[in-house]
């Protein structure tokens, strides 16, 4: 644990965690609304990272296949060689295709994301392209209530830039725990792989479902 969580950054050993709340909503019989909030720490819970709100909407063109877009706003604290903060916020709008398929009980999803990110401090737009694969593997018989699933997610982000595009490969291996029909509870270990740095992260995300 201790090697998982420690930070590039500085000498002293952190605790990288990632809280987050997830809403899905049905709307009509093609339409889905999601919203979520982040919350991101250097240590358990005090010393803030990162903050994050998005909202957005898909529609399914059929079972297989929906489109979606929405928008995002994020806060960011982060340290420098100094070892001082320093706070940056970002508006984001994105669009995404995103398919699902099933091999056996195994759920497989592909989402194709593309961002229109202005950050500030400094004042910069960017334009990133995100290809995320997950996988969310049920840990019951098939004749048992489902309760317990395992997950598995790859996420690989492009900048439209021809000098370095690559941005980050983020890793995630993780297990679900189904409280209700509405609602969850995940607990993961996040990787993030970028050009000179990893990042890592204990992810706790509870999950609610609605339907109206």
């Amino acid at each position: 644990m201790l090697s998982f969580f420690a930070n590039a950054q500085t000498n002293a050993v952190n605790y990288n965690m990632w809280y987050q709340y997830l809403m899905n909503a049905k709307i009509d019989d093609k339409m889905t609304l999601t919203a979520l909030s982040q919350y991101r720490s250097f240590d358990m819970l005090l010393d803030a990272r990162l903050f994050v709100a998005a909202a957005y909407v898909d529609y399914s063109l059929d079972k297989k296949i929906s489109v979606g877009g929405g928008g995002m706003f994020l806060l960011l604290e982060s340290y420098d060689k100094n070892n001082n903060k320093k706070e940056r916020s970002e508006k984001r709008i994105f669009q995404q295709v995103t398919t699902s398929d099933n091999i056996g009980r195994t759920s497989i999803s592909h989402r194709f994301r593309v961002e229109e990110r202005f950050l500030n401090n400094p004042d910069k737009f960017i334009v990133r392209f995100r290809y995320l694969t997950s996988f969310r593997i049920p840990l019951n018989k098939s004749t048992e209530k489902q309760i317990n699933y395992a997950i598995l997610k790859n996420e690989i982000r492009v900048a439209a830039v021809k000098d370095k595009p690559f941005d980050s490969d983020r890793i995630t291996v993780g297990t679900g725990f189904n409280l209700s029909k509405q609602s969850a509870l995940e607990v993961n270990l996040i990787s993030q792989l970028a050009e000179h740095k990893t990042s890592n992260y204990l992810n706790i995300v509870y999950r609610n479902k609605f339907d109206w």
